[in-house]
């Protein structure tokens, strides 16, 4: 009995040895699991808000149009036209040739009319010579009085069939001359319906030029706002993109549209290849000058319809709700919720978040700014 006691603690010791040998070989064999590591901290760049002189501004839509648009059109009717001589875009100067009719019977009209002139003045003299005898022999017998005015009379009627025939002369010279389209200005042709071969009717049009190639912007204003707008003030007009041009107010409309209650300012383009007539474009009338608080639109945050900056305080950011103004460039005005001696991050703010740890990278006024990285 007692030696079967002594197997049955000895199997129970080597039962017990084995466990213990297995659970240290299976802890020794997992993987340790590495404690999660803290995130890389966001390094940012401090800025201050500027302090800045921007001008007070009219905001107006308008459609940029020719600042006068001649239509060219055919003088004489019931003619071909032969030659084109420029075509759209095409810079002409005044008087020169720019479409050519053919003269058909014209120039045979002409000479028909300087040979009929040809004829009145001869008639004209022979009659003058006449009415010079007549009127010698006034007071004499020679001829009686009657005679002597129908001499008188004759040489009158043929100075009158000479005056006659140098006007048709005149006239059939103007229509043919009317052949040859010239332009009436310096400027730019900007439509060209015609088309070479075509029978021309007297005031069908051939082309239209933007007189001396200049351009307007012509700008609607609500009537109320059309009292702050004045001859000479500044614009700034904005094609699309990037793209923006000058310009000066020339003119104020009088009068307001019933419709729209709104009034045209017109306003002077400078020269530049980028405006066309016929463009849509939105611009500013720049006014006084005023005082404005001032970021870079890389340091705003724009979430869940509200503007925010991200304060730096030691070692991390606070966002800050703020009210947004104007934008000019690159730069956005600071109407409300901040001050100018508060230090903000000044790029990478889609990033950051309320409370975020960051590092602040040293200010260098030399070094552009950058956006912030992990």
């Amino acid at each position: 009995m007692k030696r079967h006691l002594v197997y049955l603690f000895a199997a129970v010791a080597c039962l017990a040895v084995a466990f213990a040998a297995l659970l240290i070989t299976t802890r020794s064999a997992a993987p340790s699991t590495p404690s999660a590591a803290a995130p890389p901290a966001l390094t940012v760049k401090r800025i201050f808000a500027a302090i800045q002189q921007w001008p007070r501004t009219l905001n107006a839509v308008g459609t940029i149009a020719a600042w006068q648009e001649v239509v060219i059109g055919a003088e004489i009717g019931g003619q071909r036209l032969s030659r084109l001589l420029a075509d759209i875009g095409d810079r002409v100067e005044q008087g020169q040739l720019l479409a050519q009719l053919s003269p058909g019977t014209l120039e045979a009209d002409l000479n028909a009319s300087r040979a009929a002139l040809q004829e009145a003045g001869v008639n004209a003299a022979e009659t003058g010579r006449a009415a010079d005898r007549a009127r010698a022999l006034r007071g004499t017998e020679v001829l009686s009085a009657q005679a002597i005015d129908q001499a008188l009379a004759a040489g009158d009627a043929a100075q009158a069939r000479l005056a006659a025939a140098r006007a048709r002369v005149q006239a059939d010279t103007l229509r043919l001359a009317y052949t040859q389209v010239r332009a009436p200005d310096d400027g730019v042709i900007s439509v060209r319906p015609a088309v070479e071969g075509a029978l021309i009717q007297e005031g069908a049009e051939i082309m239209r030029l933007q007189r001396q190639g200049r351009l307007e912007w012509r700008a609607e204003l609500p009537g109320p706002e059309l009292a702050l707008a004045a001859p000479g003030q500044a614009v700034l007009i904005k094609l699309g993109g990037t793209q923006a041009i000058e310009g000066r107010v020339r003119k104020i409309s009088p009068q307001v549209d019933p419709q729209s209650r709104s009034g045209i300012v017109y306003v002077d383009l400078q020269p530049d290849a980028a405006a066309r007539a016929g463009l849509f474009a939105r611009g500013e009338l720049l006014l006084a000058l005023r005082t404005v608080l001032t970021l870079p639109e890389t340091a705003v945050l724009l979430r869940d319809g509200f503007s925010y900056v991200f304060r730096i305080e030691g070692d991390k950011v606070r966002q800050q709700k703020v009210t947004l103004g104007a934008r000019r460039g690159d730069r956005v005005e600071i109407r409300e919720g901040l001050a100018a001696d508060t230090a903000v991050a000044e790029s990478g703010v889609g990033f950051l978040a309320d409370g975020v740890t960051v590092r602040v990278a040293a200010a260098s006024p030399n070094t552009p700014a950058q956006t912030a990285t992990r």
